[in-house]
């Protein structure tokens, strides 16, 4: 083996960076090469990432349909969006292209980047005038304290020790419920907004092919 093309995004890029320290360190003649790619947009020296785009139009056409699904009932209710991004609120942010001049949907959006309290959501729920509110949330965001909503759902950690950040839309249903006393309803996008491959953009399969282009002729030049 004399050249490695790994693809991915920040923890990707860790592991090139480890593995091509590793082989530096013990003289073995492999060209270890990273090709950014990922939903989260969250690359540092990148403006945006192969995927990003394919999966925000996933999850903006998601939202759209779960907001029209809502809007028919008269019954006051508040639906949950779960979407991923652990520190970068990029895909969640997204969510906002939904709405049109015939649906302001979603109502709501909190991102990992600003911490917000229990008290906060609550009044800005108050504030919506709204009969069937939807919320995006992105799966880290965090309370005043900088403490994981979903810590109190969270059980396990991936291979890079990150835990795996799932339930924090369960855990806003929970106390929202108990709060309003609307109807509630939570939804994780989960794994369905990076593989909707019928979502894909053209822009990203043509990125897609000209980075590991780029990557390909950077490990036949032996850059590391």
């Amino acid at each position: 083996i004399g050249y490695l093309c790994y693809i991915g995004g920040n923890d990707s890029m860790d592991t090139v960076d480890k593995l091509s320290r590793y082989a530096k360190e013990h003289n073995i003649d492999i060209a270890v090469v990273g090709a950014p790619k990922t939903i989260d947009n969250d690359l540092a020296g990148t403006d945006h990432t192969p995927g990003f785009g394919s999966a925000a139009r996933f999850v903006a056409s998601s939202v759209k349909e779960v907001a029209r699904d809502s809007g028919v009932y008269a019954e006051k209710s508040i639906t949950i969006i779960e979407i991923m991004g652990r520190n970068a609120g990029w895909l969640t942010a997204s969510s906002s292209l939904a709405r049109s001049e015939n649906s302001s949907a979603p109502h709501l959006i909190y991102l990992p980047e600003r911490p917000v309290s229990r008290e906060k959501i609550i009044e800005d729920i108050k504030n919506c005038k709204e009969n069937n509110i939807i919320i995006a949330v992105s799966e880290g965001i965090k309370d005043e304290n900088g403490e994981y909503y979903c810590a109190q759902a969270t059980q396990s950690h991936d291979i890079f020790g990150h835990a795996q950040l799932a339930g924090c839309a369960k855990v806003l249903e929970k106390f929202l419920g108990d709060e309003f006393g609307y109807k509630m309803r939570s939804v994780e996008l989960s794994v369905l907004q990076r593989c909707g491959g019928h979502f894909t953009s053209l822009t990203d399969l043509d990125e897609s092919e000209r980075i590991g282009k780029s990557a390909a002729l950077a490990a036949a030049k032996g850059k590391r």
